[in-house]
């Protein structure tokens, strides 16, 4: 097994960094660690530290090119795309494979047509904009089977009644964890609960009813917060205001680190299907 690269855009597609015949290859990646910019003030003979960050990156390798056709065919991807992720496959010592990502922007590719050994040699700089992620999601639907849990990787999970869904999880990355929520219509005034080590520590709850075949949209993510709604035809409406939710409540849910946490879905009425993504973000992987 090998370490795998590739790039991701909003619409789903994908642009291979391992394919040398369809795209390119890329090797000696730099910029997949992470580095902190930290300020010190002098007191005396000793030096206190008054000010740490951690520091923008970038991501700087070497394109290699079967045909210049690859290099367009590249380019159009680039120019296409809105938002890019960036896509890190490791192989672990337990034979176990994991993909991290990470948002960037591209910043620019060389075109000096230096060939060697007949293969184009490029180098090509990715600007990080978010640290390395792990994108966790758990179904819930009730639609086939009652009481039916899907999820795509393993964790405790469980249900209780059908107006709530229950889900236990352990933040292990370096930072708080965003999360992402839909939940399907017909609800009434969807409420989010987050439980840390048993005890309730943040409740979100909208003041709205969201109908059939709308959903109730809710996103913690950075550049991404949202709470809102998203209609039929597939627009979206905010619901962050005074109308619907209380303003002066903590209403943006992050899950702490190493705490054992539980996030509760209720409604007034039957939760029968929700999708709940859990983002643990890591300063290196």
């Amino acid at each position: 097994m090998v370490r795998e690269f590739r790039l991701i855009n909003e619409k789903g597609q994908e642009f291979s960094l391992m394919d040398i015949k369809k795209a390119f290859l890329l090797t000696d990646p730099q910029g997949l660690g992470y580095k902190y910019n930290t300020e010190y003030q002098q007191l005396g003979n000793t030096f206190i530290e008054n000010l740490r960050y951690i520091q923008q990156g970038q991501i700087i390798g070497t394109a290699n090119f079967l045909e210049y056709d690859n290099y367009k065919t590249f380019v159009d991807f680039i120019e296409n795309s809105r938002k890019l992720r960036f896509g890190y496959k490791i192989p672990y010592k337990n034979e176990s494979v994991k993909e991290y990502f990470k948002d960037v922007n591209f910043q620019n590719i060389t075109k000096t047509q230096k060939q060697i050994n007949g293969i184009f040699v490029e180098t090509v700089v990715f600007d990080c904009l978010s640290l390395w992620y792990e994108e966790n999601t758990v179904i819930y639907t009730i639609e086939k089977v009652t009481n039916e849990i899907r999820w795509d990787f393993r964790w405790d999970s469980r249900f209780t009644d059908y107006d709530s869904r229950n889900l236990q999880y352990i933040n292990q990355g370096h930072v708080e964890a965003p999360i992402y929520v839909e939940m399907d219509g017909h609800i009434v005034n969807p409420q989010i609960d987050l439980y840390v080590e048993g005890e309730l520590y943040q409740t979100v709850k909208i003041t709205t009813e969201i109908a059939e075949y709308e959903k109730f949209l809710y996103d913690t993510r950075e550049n991404q917060f949202f709470i809102g709604k998203q209609n039929v035809d597939g627009t979206k409406k905010n619901l962050y205001s005074l109308d619907y939710i209380d303003f002066y409540n903590d209403n943006v849910i992050r899950l702490p680190k190493n705490k054992s946490c539980e996030i509760k879905l209720t409604s007034e009425n039957d939760v029968l299907n929700a999708k709940l993504t859990i983002y643990p973000r890591y300063k290196a992987v």
